[in-house]
């Protein structure tokens, strides 16, 4: 077996056995999309069925993953249902990097749950990558507080360019996402929780470099609010290119 290929027996009750068998109606012999979570994307071959409903498959990963978005996006504690479905879009969508903060209005409570460390965000973003037929995951990284993100300016460890730097802000914007120019800049952009930001908050941003800029006059769930933002990022930072 050369480097490049794999091979493994699922088991019956597998998830992935499930899907093969069930939902996709593949038999032995039959090939199907695959690839190895944090490695290569590739064809996978049912290569045999065994009589206790097992498989016994190979993998042929020999080509890279989708390239990443330029794209990192911080969000504030929510809810953890609303976090999960958050974590499974951004990774479909291939973002770089997602970080997570306290803020003075949101939720503090939900800064206690246990999706982070019980396996549930990395499942979700597992099921995005799937999604998208991708085979990485965007890190998730996590500051008590704002303030804290915006002194230690993660972003900054990346010297490629100086990227965009993007507060959503529907009650104070200096600005609209929507009549941004187009850049060819990297983009960083923050959304805060459904009460919005302090104004202590806003002087944070403005003294970090950030614009505050807004998607329109309505307040949205932050889940609805940081899809919408990251896919006008994308098409203002020519990521849909």
């Amino acid at each position: 077996m050369e480097e490049h290929e794999l091979g493994r027996s699922l088991a019956r009750r597998d998830e992935r056995t499930i899907h093969l068998i069930k939902v996709l109606h593949k038999k032995a012999g039959d090939e199907f999309e695959a690839g190895i979570l944090g490695g290569n994307c590739g064809t996978g071959r049912i290569e045999k069925i065994n009589f206790d409903g097992s498989i016994f498959v190979t993998i042929n990963a020999d080509r890279p993953p989708p390239p990443r978005l330029r794209l990192r996006v911080a969000i504030a504690f929510v809810r953890p249902i609303q976090l999960r479905r958050i974590f499974r879009d951004l990774s479909s969508m291939g973002v770089s990097s997602i970080d997570l903060f306290g803020t003075d209005l949101g939720e503090k409570s939900y800064k206690d749950t246990k999706l982070l460390g019980d396996g549930g965000a990395h499942a979700a973003l597992v099921e995005g990558a799937v999604q998208s037929r991708d085979t990485i995951i965007p890190p998730i990284t996590v500051y008590d507080h704002l303030e804290k993100w915006l002194t230690e300016r993660p972003w900054e460890k990346d010297r490629s360019r100086l990227p965009l730097l993007v507060s959503m802000d529907n009650v104070r914007p200096e600005g609209s996402l929507f009549h941004m120019a187009v850049t060819s800049r990297p983009a960083v952009i923050a959304i805060g929780p459904e009460r919005g930001w302090s104004d202590r908050e806003r002087d944070l941003f403005e003294k970090a470099g950030f614009m505050r800029l807004s998607m329109g006059t309505r307040p949205l769930r932050t889940e609805t609010a940081c899809i919408a933002a990251s896919i006008l990022a994308m098409e203002k930072t020519e990521e849909n290119i």
